[in-house]
């Protein structure tokens, strides 16, 4: 699938600000059966950068917003799936109205937990819909909170999974660290490294935390 397609399903499936979000359960009636989640969620896109003139506000875009199950699956249904994603291109599932950039004051004082799937990785698509039904059911975060997102990078080495956190607590990150490996079915041969934010712009930045 081409930029230029994704792009545009993407757009597609962007909605509006109204206060009355359709769902898959909508029927002609406009009856509306909805199973909200704890949070709201914002869906991102970075296309692939065509000019080197582009800046990251330039290619990073809000898709759509959702906080109901619904709404959720809605979304998943009709926007491309990972192995259909160009190179250089990211999703990003944030809270509310975070920002998936960590100068924004929610993600400052956090880090992520990072681990590359490398090659094709066939079941890409399978561990990006485990970890975002995780996320969003918020199985694998801590009672306060500690989750504030989850990037799926595509790049050429490897895809890349983040899960970002809005704090360096090491017990806490240690907790959720060992769910995630559960949720990307890791083995023992399969490391997760945490990287804090305030390292982000070292070139040679080492993981604080390896499980």
């Amino acid at each position: 699938m081409s930029v230029e397609e994704v792009s545009q399903k993407l757009e597609a499936v962007s909605v509006s600000n109204d206060d009355t979000p359709k769902t898959v359960l909508t029927d002609s009636n406009n009856f509306e059966v909805k199973h909200p989640l704890n949070s709201k969620w914002t869906l991102w896109y970075t296309k692939p950068a065509v000019d080197k003139s582009e800046s990251w506000s330039d290619l990073l875009r809000p898709v759509t917003t959702f906080e109901t199950v619904e709404e959720f699956w809605a979304i998943v249904q009709n926007i491309p799936e990972p192995h259909e994603l160009p190179l250089k291109s990211d999703y990003h599932v944030f809270r509310g109205d975070i920002r998936p950039e960590w100068e924004d004051e929610a993600n400052a004082k956090g880090g992520k937990w990072s681990f590359q799937l490398r090659g094709k990785g066939s079941d890409i698509d399978e561990l990006w819909l485990r970890t975002l039904l995780a996320v969003i059911g918020e199985t694998i975060d801590e009672e306060d909170s500690q989750i504030n997102g989850v990037v799926l990078s595509i790049r050429k080495g490897g895809n890349k999974f983040a899960l970002w956190t809005r704090s360096e607590d090491e017990q806490a990150l240690r907790n959720i660290g060992a769910k995630f490996k559960q949720v990307l079915k890791l083995t023992e041969d399969g490391h997760l490294e945490f990287f804090p934010h305030s390292s982000a712009n070292e070139r040679h930045a080492q993981p604080t935390i390896v499980l």
